[in-house]
Formats: structure tokens, C-alpha cells, sequence
């Protein structure tokens, strides 16, 4: 008998871990779709504030404790896939596919001690270290060349413009810090009700005072964060007509060209003074050639025209926006801040951030993946630009997303922006991140946009701040790190 009982317990152990690690990774990964669905092109915005509470039940309470860590790795992998999956098909950086599987491998080793830690410490700090830890690796990530503020769960809410106007203090950090706050004091409550309702007297479970505490701290911090929200989202008379350019085709013929006139002669026409055309549109410094012609464009039109061109070299390229005048000045040129340069691209002349007194207010401009970066557009800021213009050249992939950052960097700000793309995701925006006019679709087609809006005050507490609670939050990352080991 007893040769039997020794036999079949092994077997019913190993059966027990196989099913707990199958469940909690499933769990888990419940949290990526949940994130996944959170943004464009589902738009299903709720879940950004609880869309983690799965995985932390995966990690604290059904995966095994040694394995425990897969939970991180199989829910931020699971959302990465479905965030970024196919957007590097068919790009010259194949190879960026591969950022799902690099995120899950992180975020696997990183929380890998995370059970342990708050065991020992009775879940005291779960709330505080995993939204500081969620919020520092963003700011790490908000750092690097390959990834930018993508993913960053702040974008989520992109539309909700009656709850985004305290990132004019907080930065799209300090958002992204209150939706973790919430999902991790949402979290806590689950942990302890799973207690309850299990009665596992082994296991550490955090006590219902601190739930209790934390669940209400954090539901009072996002009232007060709505109700700044609101106090500070205003409706500010529409000074200044503006337009997009989006031609659908790269320039082959003088025929494309010729349409791109046209388009500009109608948005003239329809009153715009400040006309933005897509990145590197012109594959010459309009300067130095056909300079008379886009001259004489701009006085008929009497716009501003922001001209995206390129120039290569045998130093590299050359990713430029120019503004011409109506009167047939050349106000200055901008050179593309981040270049791509995963897929190859250079940037000469990056590193000036000018802005342009004219009589419809001072003008600035940043190219496409500045966009992915927050310290570009706030540098152009700076300098006093209260309408910026934002020439893009995105593939299909990308652009139910893209469009979106430019909601945060014109409320950093305060400024308004003019996104035109290629053929894929133009927008206009207002101070305030309202979307006041917008051409996105997968497929490559023309577009025109005009619209009103407000020229920027450009006086956001976190132009001259910048990201002080990205950086706070990575200091607690550091701290929470040291703590663990």
C-alpha cells in the first residue's frame, strides 16, 4: 500500500502544477487581450484601469511560486503581440517582429522575485512598486530609439479629452502612473477577496484595511484628477484656419506634383493660411531648385506652406521641413530630431528647433517620429511655437495608432498640431487634444483637411517640467529593484 500511495502522489503533484501553470498563464494573458482591446482599432477604452488585475491573480495565486514570474512575461507578451503585431512586415526592419518575444523575456526576469518581495512584506507596497516599476520601464522605453512612447497605456484613452488635460502638468506619464495606480489598488482588493474566499492560511494575503485604504485613495485621486480635468479643458475661439495635405501617392511624375498644387490651391481656397505637406514629399531642397515655382504657389495661395522634402547624400539623408512664406521667404529649416534608425534612417542637420514669428502667430514644426518622443515637440515649444506642423510618411500598419500621440504632444504643450501624412493618418489638432479633423484609414488614399483652431498658449507646466513623473517613477524602480534583491 504504502509503494502505491508513493507511486500516484508524485503524479497528482505534477498534474496539480501542470493545470495551475496552464490556468495562470492563461490568466495572464487575459490581461494582454484586455490591454490589446483597450486601444485602436477596438478602441475599448475601459479595461486600460483594471486590465492587469488577471495577471497579478495569475502571479500571486495560481501559478506556482517558483514560475510565478511567467505571469509578467506571458501577459505584457500576449499585449505587445496584439499591439504590435504585423506593423514591421514588410518594413526594412523585419527583425523588429521579434519585440514581443523581448518584452515577454523582460518582463519575465524582471518580476521574477516580485511573489516573494510582497509575501515578505504582506502585499504593503504591491500598489506602490508595481505602478512605479510599470511607469519607469515606460520612461526607459519613452528613451530608446526602437520603441518611444509606443504601447504606452496612456494612449488608450487618446479620445477621452474631458480626462487628459492634466497631462498639460503631469505629462503622459503622470496618466499612465494613475491607470496603473488604479489597476494595482484594483488588484490588491482582488488578492485579498481571493483570500477570503479561498482560506488559504499558508499563503500571505494583504489585510482588508489596506485594500480598503488603497482602493479608496486611489478612487479619490482619480475623481480629483477628473475634476482638474475638466476644470482646466476650455473652448477657446478658433483663431487661425490650417490644412493637411495628404497627396494618397510618393512624387513619381510631374503629374503628382501637379496634384499636390491643386490640393493646396483648394485648402487655399477654402481659407487655410498654414498648409502642411506630408515628409520628404520633395526628393530636393526647395531652396535650391524650383524654388520660383512653390514661390509663386505661396503668393497665390498667401499660405504658409510647410514643405517636407529630402536630400541624400553620400553622408546619409537629409529629412527636412522648410516654411515658406507667401511673400517668397524661406523662414528656416527644421531637421528630423529622431530618425527611424532601426530601418536605416540618418538625420544630417537634427538638433535646431526653430520657431517662426509671422502674423499668424509664431510657427514650429517636427517630422513623424518625433511624434514618438515627448521631448522634441516640447523643445519647439520652447522657442515659442504656438501652431506646430507635423509632416509624416507612416505605412498602413500603423496608422490607426500614430495619429493618437499627436493628442499628448499638443496638450504637453499647449500648442496646436498639423499631422500631414503621405496617404495614411492625417489629423489636426487642438491645444487641448481635441481631434478637430482627421483622415485615417489602412489603405493609401488622398485627403484634404482644414480646420479651425486656437492658437496655442504654450505656457503647459510641463514645458519647462518635462517628464518629472517619468523620471520620479524610474527612480522608484531603481529603489523597488535594490529592495528586492
Amino acid at each position: 500500500m504504502s509503494a502505491i500511495t508513493s507511486n500516484v502522489a508524485p503524479q497528482v503533484g505534477t498534474c496539480e502544477l501542470v493545470l495551475r501553470t496552464v490556468a495562470g498563464l492563461a490568466l495572464a494573458a487575459l490581461s494582454g487581450v484586455l490591454l490589446t482591446l483597450a486601444f485602436p482599432p477596438y478602441g475599448l477604452w475601459p479595461p486600460i484601469f483594471a486590465g492587469l488585475v488577471p495577471m497579478v491573480l495569475a502571479q500571486h495565486r495560481v501559478l506556482p511560486r517558483h514560475l510565478s514570474g511567467l505571469a509578467y512575461g506571458a501577459g505584457i507578451g500576449v499585449f505587445f503581440w496584439g499591439y504590435l503585431g504585423g506593423t514591421f512586415g514588410g518594413t526594412r526592419a523585419p527583425w523588429m517582429e521579434l519585440i514581443p518575444l523581448v518584452a515577454a523575456a523582460i518582463a519575465a526576469a524582471a518580476s521574477w522575485r516580485d511573489r516573494a518581495f510582497h509575501e515578505r512584506t504582506r502585499y504593503r507596497l504591491l500598489v506602490l512598486q508595481g505602478a512605479a516599476v510599470f511607469v519607469g520601464i515606460e520612461m526607459i522605453r519613452g528613451l530608446l530609439p526602437m520603441v518611444g512612447s509606443w504601447g504606452f497605456v496612456a494612449h488608450a484613452l487618446f479620445e477621452r479629452t474631458w480626462l487628459l488635460q492634466p497631462v498639460s502638468l503631469f505629462g503622459v506619464y503622470g496618466l499612465s502612473l494613475l491607470i496603473l495606480l488604479c489597476n494595482y489598488a484594483l488588484a490588491l482588493g482582488a488578492l485579498w477577496l481571493w483570500g477570503r474566499l479561498q482560506q488559504q492560511a499558508a499563503a500571505p494575503r494583504p489585510a482588508g484595511r489596506l485594500a480598503a485604504a488603497w482602493l479608496g485613495s486611489v478612487a479619490l485621486l482619480l475623481a480629483a484628477w477628473t475634476g482638474l480635468s475638466l476644470a482646466l479643458l476650455r473652448a477657446p475661439s478658433p483663431t487661425l484656419r490650417v490644412a493637411a495635405v495628404q497627396p494618397g501617392a510618393s512624387l513619381r511624375s510631374e503629374e503628382d506634383l501637379a496634384r499636390l498644387y491643386e490640393q493646396t490651391r483648394r485648402v487655399a481656397a477654402a481659407g487655410a493660411r498654414f498648409i502642411v505637406w506630408p515628409e520628404g514629399y520633395l526628393p530636393f531642397d526647395p531652396q535650391t531648385r524650383r524654388s520660383a515655382e512653390l514661390q509663386a504657389l505661396a503668393a497665390e495661395t498667401r499660405a504658409y506652406l510647410a514643405i517636407g522634402y529630402s536630400v541624400r547624400s553620400e553622408r546619409g539623408l537629409r529629412n527636412e521641413v522648410t516654411v515658406l512664406a507667401p511673400d517668397g521667404r524661406f523662414l528656416g529649416v527644421y531637421g528630423k530630431d529622431h530618425p527611424v534608425s532601426f530601418a536605416g534612417e540618418t538625420s544630417l542637420t537634427r538638433g535646431t528647433y526653430p520657431a517662426y514669428d509671422t502674423p499668424l502667430g509664431r510657427l514650429g514644426s517636427i517630422i513623424c517620429y518625433d511624434l514618438d518622443f515627448t521631448d522634441t515637440a516640447r523643445k519647439v515649444a520652447r522657442n515659442g511655437a504656438a501652431v506646430i506642423a507635423v509632416p509624416s510618411c507612416d505605412w498602413p500598419a500603423i496608422a490607426a495608432k500614430h495619429y493618437s500621440h499627436v493628442v499628448f504632444r499638443a496638450i504637453e504643450n499647449r500648442a496646436a498640431m498639423v499631422k500631414a501624412d503621405i496617404g495614411y493618418d492625417s489629423a489636426i489638432v487642438d491645444p487641448y487634444g481635441r481631434i478637430v479633423a482627421r483622415a485615417v484609414s489602412s489603405a493609401m488614399q488622398p485627403a484634404t483637411l482644414v480646420a479651425n483652431v486656437p492658437l496655442g498658449s504654450v505656457d503647459a507646466p510641463a514645458i519647462r517640467l518635462g517628464d518629472w513623473i517619468g523620471w520620479l517613477a524610474l527612480a522608484g524602480l531603481v529603489f523597488f529593484t535594490i529592495k528586492g534583491l
